[in-house]
Order: C-alpha cells, then sequence, then structure tokens
C-alpha cells in the first residue's frame, strides 16, 4: 500500500503472468485503462495508507532486494487530505467492479470512520454490507486509555447480489463444546449430528461438522505470519498483511471465474493468495519497492 501524491501517472511497467497483471504506477490513472480493456472484477481488496505519519521501509532478509529505499511515506497530514486521496481512488475502484462485486476496505482508528462516510456516499448507504474487527494480536500499550488493538474492514457491494459464500469452510467455525453436548444429539441419515429449530414457520437445520457461521471479529489470522523472518510468507515489506486473512476474504467473495484487485498491493498478499486459489488477478501500485517485492514474491521476470 503507498499513498499518491500530485498528478496521477499511468503505469510504464506491466509484468504478466497466466493469471495475473503486475502494474508500476498510480491506481487513479491505471484503473480507467484497465477498465477500457478487460471485464469487471468481483471483489476489490484496498489497503491503503493508515495516515500514521510514518516512513516505511522495506526491513528483514528477505527484502534485501529493496533494503536501504523507502517503501511509501504514509503521511498525509489532516484527514481531509487522505479522503481527497482516497476518494476519487474509490470511485475508480468502483467504475471496475462487476454488478456482484465487493470491496473490502481495510483501515484503522485514524481514518476509518471518515471513510464510512465517503464510502457512503461513493457506494450509496445501502452498499455497505457490514464491517470486519481484525484482531491482528499485537499487544497493548497505551498507559493512558485502551490500547487499539483492532483495525476495521468495511465491507461494501456495488449491486443487490453481491457474492458471499457463506457456507464455505473459511466462513465457518466449530461451535461451542456445550452446544454441541445440549444440541446435536440427533443424526440425519447419513449419520452427521445435526440440529433442526423451527423459527416462524421455517425450519433451519444446523450440522455440527460443518459449524456456525463465523461473525464479524476475526482474531485467528495472525499477523506475526507475515511479519517474522520464521514464516515462509515474510517479506520485509512494511504492514504485509497475513495469507490467512486474505485466503478468508478472497474464498468469501469470489468464485473460480472470478477477477480480483488490489489496487495499492504492496508486497501482493492479495496476488499470491488469489494465484494459489485458482482466480484471476491484476495488482497495482505505485511504489517501486512494493512492484518489486510483490514481483519477486509471484515469480514475474521483467521483460
Amino acid at each position: 500500500m503507498s499513498p499518491a501524491r500530485g498528478r496521477a501517472r499511468a503505469s510504464n511497467v506491466v509484468l504478466r503472468s497466466r493469471r495475473g497483471l503486475l502494474a508500476l504506477g498510480d491506481c487513479l490513472a491505471v484503473l480507467p485503462e484497465l477498465a477500457a480493456k478487460d471485464r469487471g472484477f468481483d471483489l476489490v481488496y484496498v489497503d491503503p495508507p493508515f495516515n500514521t505519519r510514518v516512513h516505511h521501509g522495506v526491513r528483514g532478509e528477505r527484502g534485501a532486494r529493496a533494503k536501504g529505499t523507502r517503501a511509501y511515506a504514509d503521511n498525509f497530514g489532516t484527514i481531509e487530505a487522505f479522503l481527497a486521496m482516497l476518494g476519487p481512488r474509490l470511485a475508480a475502484v468502483r467504475e471496475v467492479m462487476t454488478d456482484r462485486g465487493t470491496l473490502f476496505l481495510h483501515l484503522d482508528h485514524r481514518t476509518v470512520h471518515e471513510a464510512k462516510l465517503l464510502c457512503d456516499q461513493v457506494f450509496g448507504p445501502t452498499g455497505f454490507r457490514g464491517e470486519v474487527i481484525w484482531v491482528p494480536g499485537n499487544g497493548g500499550r497505551k498507559r493512558h486509555g485502551p490500547s487499539v488493538t483492532h483495525q476495521t474492514l468495511l465491507v461494501y457491494a456495488k449491486g443487490k447480489h453481491a457474492i458471499w459464500n457463506a457456507r464455505d469452510p473459511a466462513l465457518r467455525e466449530p461451535f461451542a463444546a456445550t452446544s454441541l453436548r445440549m444440541h446435536f444429539a440427533k443424526r440425519d441419515g447419513s449419520g452427521r449430528h445435526v440440529r433442526e429449530r423451527r423459527i416462524a414457520g421455517k425450519t433451519y437445520r444446523y450440522y455440527a461438522d460443518e459449524g456456525r457461521a463465523l461473525g464479524s471479529v476475526w482474531t485467528d489470522c495472525p499477523a506475526m505470519s507475515a511479519n517474522t523472518p520464521l514464516a515462509t510468507e515474510t517479506t520485509g515489506y512494511p504492514t504485509q498483511k497475513p495469507e490467512s486473512l486474505l485466503e478468508r476474504i478472497v474464498r468469501a467473495a469470489s468464485v473460480a471465474e472470478s477477477r480480483v484487485l488490489d489496487p495499492m498491493c504492496g508486497s501482493g498478499t492479495t496476488l499470491a493468495v488469489a494465484d494459489r486459489l485458482g482466480r484471476r488477478w491484476v495488482g497495482i501500485d505505485q511504489s517501486a519497492a512494493a512492484f518489486e517485492v510483490a514481483r519477486g514474491r509471484l515469480g514475474l521476470r521483467a521483460r
């Protein structure tokens, strides 16, 4: 993820693979080019700067190719300046989404509340499908008041019938042991433990081995898996998100024939996961350091 300042420039470096395309440039300029050539995207994950006022650099052994260079400067100053950057890019994203497309906008407490109002303007209030509270697993540090130990993903749909694979195992979690013991004593014809409930004249069936629907607080995708040299997925790129988080998102909001877009792709986690799951993908970033890390991670050769 990297901020865009000044005049947006189109990509001048594009690398392609069997399933995807990686572009160096500002997504505000690159997205119209894509819209003119390609059909839309069913899933867009946007992980923009958080306005932390920090200059981020690539670190660690796996990021040696870009070591010593700045990944991106995350400093817009005022919230108004941040929204002035984000607004046009969200509007450009919406233009390349299909009618069944879903946007995940990943932010933290610094800008998420104002960005929610911005998304309501771009997608309409009815486009809001909910939010995910992601708990990276970092400990609290504040001495005065509660520490902020979560980030927020705003979820918006372009149309009425967005893809949502509610029964995918990635969106299920085990029932509590007490619930299994009290409510799943019966078995169906195939021997599966089952519970049936009748509510307002309708019968609902739940299977013990399928688990219950995952809620909006995700605590099982630790950031550490993407930010330690001991993990194979670590690239050394700052603010890298774990593959487990992106896998859940890709499996939730896309199907085999879907196309996935990450317009501020950073180290390329979304792209790597989409590729592994057989989706077609497009990644864009204006940071040369990000482009180089993602290129290496995806095994793309410069031409």
